[in-house]
């Protein structure tokens, strides 16, 4: 259930995301909110659903920006995998952390999506542009995760209590 929650709020962000973009006039840079789903999916769902989230996220990303096909299923999907990696190592429960993994993987993600783009474009060189957008991409996300931080914590698996007893 909580993926179907999760895809059906991903495509209304990535609905708003694609408007505020127009309406701003943001040509080099985009809000990733995306991917701050993908990253609290990656540190608080379980692995199936967080990784079928992710790859939902990112085929909706696909649609929505027309970039080659599977770019960002793939790219979710590794983040996702990066991420849920990093927290064996770090914890990321907190808001503080959510939003330093974010931060992170939107610095990652965009380098991976401008480095995978222009390897598969005949036009390599118009993407050396966009990399100047990345710092204020990494801001717009960590911004939309602290927004979204409140409404994302009701996806979250609840733990279940221990009973004791052998089984």
């Amino acid at each position: 259930m909580r993926f179907f929650g999760l895809a059906a709020l991903a495509l209304l962000l990535l609905s708003v995301e694609s408007v505020l973009v127009q309406v701003f006039g943001f040509e080099v840079t985009r809000i990733d909110v995306g991917l701050a789903l993908v990253v609290f999916a990656a540190l608080r769902l379980r692995v199936t659903e967080g990784a079928l989230s992710a790859f939902a996220v990112g085929y909706l990303l696909d649609v929505i920006t027309g970039k080659p096909t599977g770019l960002y299923p793939a790219l979710a999907v590794l983040a996702f995998l990066l991420v849920r990696a990093a927290a064996l190592l770090l914890d990321g429960r907190g808001r503080v952390a959510y939003l330093a993994f974010t931060g992170v993987a939107t610095v990652v993600h965009a380098l991976l999506a401008l480095l995978l783009t222009w390897l598969t474009s005949r036009d390599g060189i118009g993407h050396v542009v966009s990399l100047s957008g990345v710092p204020l991409q990494v801001v717009l996300t960590v911004l939309a995760g602290a927004v979204l931080w409140p409404l994302l914590r009701r996806f979250e698996v609840a733990e279940r209590p221990t009973q004791g007893g052998l089984l």
